[in-house]
């Protein structure tokens, strides 16, 4: 693994471009590339050129803005700060409302031996494609997402199953489609009313991204979240990969990440329309 952050974000950033192109194409559009959703799946972004020797200006947000609108899709940037950081002035500068998180690298040594604690009556278990629940298991997600940091809440099983009965058949196909690949590798903790909390990761030559780690407000501050995501970092170290990498919440959701043997080698910026 590489042992300086400025090695972690190289690596990182190598990940993400290629992670696109897999699903998208590419449009190069001043010193940023657009990445377009070409198939079933979730829209993607776009990022500064990889590798680039020019500085993103707003007048290239602008116009990779204008194409976005143009096809459709969402206003969407993503980039690490310390890598581009001339991209955040220009975000700035075209109207976009950004947002900074904390992106981890997980430190093996300094992870804890053995998983967290689960609460009595709760489980972990691997989401392999074909679930029939697998609607159910993605909503946890949804209705974390909706409410989120790290708080307790109301929001629990009854939301969760309200949620599963609206969701997109495509982008669940899709979903059990990069299960069934090996491309994306879920688990879930249930208890006897379902799951409870969701993570995924996916991975790409031997880099590995944790994303999606949710729970239901109802659920939460049991150690859910991160018994998941000691479970995930321990599947994906166990299939081989070198990196294991993870972009927080916020400062709070980080805390938990840190007991995990996770440090901050940088900041993952998202930039949006108003």
């Amino acid at each position: 693994m590489p042992k300086t952050a400025a090695e972690v974000r190289a690596r990182v950033e190598t990940y993400y471009d290629a992670a696109a192109r897999r699903d998208a194409r590419a449009e190069s559009i001043g010193a940023l590339t657009l990445f377009v959703q070409e198939h079933k799946g979730w829209p993607y972004y776009a990022r500064p050129t990889l590798g680039g020797d020019v500085e993103p200006t707003a007048a290239d947000v602008r116009a990779v803005r204008a194409r976005q609108r143009e096809l459709n899709v969402p206003e969407t940037f993503e980039w690490v700060d310390e890598t581009t950081p001339a991209l955040h002035q220009a975000a700035i500068e075209a109207e976009l409302e950004i947002h900074a998180h904390p992106m981890m690298v997980l430190e093996p040594e300094s992870r804890p031996s053995r998983r967290p604690a689960l609460p009595d009556l709760v489980t972990l278990r691997q989401v392999r494609a074909d679930a029939t629940d697998l609607a159910i298991v993605h909503s946890v997600a949804a209705v974390g997402f909706a409410h989120p940091g790290t708080a307790a809440g109301r929001p629990g099983p009854a939301e969760r199953d309200t949620v599963a009965l609206g969701q997109d058949h495509g982008a669940l196909s899709y979903l059990n489609e990069r299960l069934r690949s090996g491309e994306t590798v879920m688990f879930a903790a249930y208890s006897p009313a379902g799951p409870l909390s969701v993570g995924c990761y996916q991975h790409l030559y031997d880099v590995t991204e944790i994303v999606g780690v949710a729970t239901l407000p109802s659920a939460r501050r049991n150690g859910l979240a991160a018994a998941l995501t000691w479970e995930l970092a321990e599947h994906a170290l166990a299939g081989g990969t070198d990196t294991v990498f993870l972009t927080a919440g916020d400062e709070d959701v980080a805390r938990v990440y840190d007991r995990l043997g996770f440090r901050t080698v940088g900041t993952a910026m998202i930039g949006e329309s108003r």
